[in-house]
């Protein structure tokens, strides 16, 4: 379709500021709804952070599949959809992914958006997660990765719900209905569901902006939406090596989350300074951003990559992912809690935290 549009940019350039546009919405409207899959597992209020997360999902879901049905966009030939699934890479990545954003307090989107906010702990930790992002991907720890991507499980033609019976009608109703009647009973305010719903949409607009809007036969880019791991690593290396390289949506994408953050925090008074209080939580931030570099890239994405924008194309591969890196959250969850707690009688008070 690009070239019926008569711009006089590239498909590649126009994928530029579609990123950057999509990145600057997700990170005003993520730094104002605290947006976080983390916090809906194990916040304080994980249920109004749920019911967030949720509804977002349910947006998510209704506006990928529509723009399936419609026949602007498939799946078909996405790594998604790949027959062989990594079964032993996802289920390792998602539980290392898990774990870590437990110890950073936060998923690496919600870091990033951080980061837009003055916090130099998140700063860190995005810092060091593209670096073990990129390193696993293309570097000393690529022979792992491929190592543990070799135990795989055939699913034959049944790689996604739309296969199963019922259709990708049904299974694609029962997740947006049941999203949306979690976050309807989550107690938030109006506006704060809002705000989640159009995080969804922001996910099938980076799946038909890249994978119909900008298709070009001449010149074809990668289908994509809203993900940080594979961006983060993209925005490392082209930080470093930008006059060798161009610019893509992933590189945009993440520095939009970073201005449209900032721009939120000062508009409403919410930017301030923040850095480690103790050598030890600087070693445990550290620990996690490794752990959630390393396991992204293995389990395929990122809450976002394989949880967002993954779960509504219906890729067993993407939910069975966001499973694991659910499990890994809350393993690590218990086990900080029962190492608080020490060896005697259970604490009745949680150990202080730093801010998010």
């Amino acid at each position: 379709m690009f070239e019926t549009l008569g711009l006089d940019i590239t498909a590649r350039a126009a994928s530029v500021w579609l990123g950057l546009g999509l990145g600057l919405l997700f990170g005003l409207l993520a730094e104002r709804t605290k947006f976080c899959f983390r916090r809906s597992l194990v916040g304080e209020d994980r249920k109004q952070a749920l019911g967030v997360w949720l509804m977002a999902l349910a947006t998510a879901v209704i506006g990928t599949q529509a723009a399936v049905a419609a026949g602007w966009i498939s799946f078909a030939d996405h790594r998604f959809m790949a027959p062989a699934l990594p079964a032993l890479a996802i289920l390792i990545g998602g539980a290392l992914f898990g774990a870590g954003m437990v110890l950073t307090r936060g998923c690496i989107s919600r870091l990033t958006v951080l980061t837009g906010t003055g916090n130099l702990r998140a700063a860190l930790v995005v810092v060091l997660f593209a670096i073990t992002a990129h390193a696993t991907l293309k570097g000393v720890l690529a022979p792992l990765r491929t190592t543990l991507g070799q135990y795989t499980v055939d699913l034959g033609d049944a790689v996604s719900l739309a296969a199963l019976p019922g259709g990708a009608l049904l299974w694609s109703a029962l997740i947006a209905l049941g999203g949306i009647a979690v976050a309807l009973r989550s107690g938030n305010r109006p506006l704060v569901l809002l705000g989640g719903l159009l995080i969804g949409l922001l996910v099938p607009l980076g799946w038909i902006g890249t994978g119909y809007v900008l298709m070009d036969e001449f010149e074809p880019i990668a289908m994509e939406s809203l993900s940080f791991t594979s961006p983060a690593a993209e925005s490392l290396f082209y930080t470093i090596a930008s006059s060798a390289i161009e610019p893509g949506f992933g590189p945009a994408l993440v520095a939009g989350v970073l201005l449209g953050a900032l721009a939120a925090a000062l508009s409403f008074g919410s930017f301030q300074w923040q850095s480690f209080e103790a050598p030890r939580q600087t070693g445990r931030y550290l620990a996690g951003a490794v752990m959630m570099g390393f396991g992204g890239v293995l389990a395929g994405g990122c809450t976002l990559g394989a949880g967002l924008s993954g779960v509504p194309t219906l890729s067993l591969a993407a939910i069975l992912a966001i499973l694991a890196i659910a499990g890994g959250a809350l393993g690590m969850n218990a086990l900080l809690s029962r190492s608080a707690s020490g060896y005697g009688a259970p604490s009745t008070r949680q150990a202080p935290q730093p801010a998010e």
